[in-house]
């Protein structure tokens, strides 16, 4: 899907700045992002950050960090962030703009507790199948980054990716801790915050698959 360019873009984002990690290189001490400790949770492609936000607010006690690759996205996200600031308890999100591979590079080995892949490109085609956020080499960068027993969550309206997705975790030797293939009509339903996709979909009756999946170290990590 094709992004309009914001006018004003880099000038907006700047304002924003007191929220937005300037680069990769500030992961690499994520206590120093956050005044305050607690559990660190990573959403991966955070688009217009309904989600970033809503769950800020709700749970003041986890620091959020959102990434999103495209920075006119992220633009709104931020402004978003901006205006729901006196919304939220704590001062637990910052918004970082770029691309998922980075991470493992740059954020400290085994520091975040959760990460969320909501609404991810399903990049349909077979040939694209390693450009989608839950295909094996993604898999590993999460592995890494992950604390022991660490949960990746997924949501998506997509069959294919959800399919896909779940055969993926098997690869990569993952334990399915909750799977379903209509979130809405679940017992999860309750504390889920929905993004701005996921209220569209299913305004149109598209049911949300979700998987939650754990990770564990391999066992070549536990005898280093």
């Amino acid at each position: 899907m094709r992004v309009r360019k914001k006018k004003n873009g880099a000038e907006r984002i700047a304002a924003c700045g007191e929220l937005l990690i300037s680069d990769f290189s500030a992961l690499g001490d994520p206590e120093a992002i956050f005044e305050n400790s607690g559990e660190l949770h990573l959403e991966i492609g955070c688009g217009k950050g309904d989600f970033a936000c809503g769950m800020a607010k709700k749970y003041p006690d986890v620091n959020f960090i959102a990434l999103e690759k495209v920075s006119d996205v992220c633009c709104v996200a931020l402004e978003k962030g901006m205006k729901s600031k006196g919304e939220r308890e704590k001062d637990n999100l910052r918004f970082l703009i770029g691309d998922a591979k980075l991470l493992g590079e740059s954020m400290k080995p085994h520091s975040v507790d959760c990460i969320y892949l909501n609404f991810s490109d399903p990049w349909p085609k077979k040939g694209h199948a390693k450009r989608r956020l839950t295909y094996r080499s993604f898999l590993e960068i999460y592995r890494g980054l992950l604390k022991e027993d660490g949960i990746l969550k997924l949501k998506t309206d997509n069959d294919g990716l959800f399919a896909s997705s779940l055969e993926e975790f098997e690869v990569a030797g993952l334990e399915v801790v909750m799977k379903t293939y209509d979130l809405h009509n679940t017992e999860y339903a309750e504390d889920n915050v929905m993004t701005e996709y996921e209220r569209n979909f299913s305004s149109k009756g598209v049911p949300i698959k979700s998987a939650w999946v754990k990770f564990k170290k391999k066992e070549t990590e536990d005898a280093e």
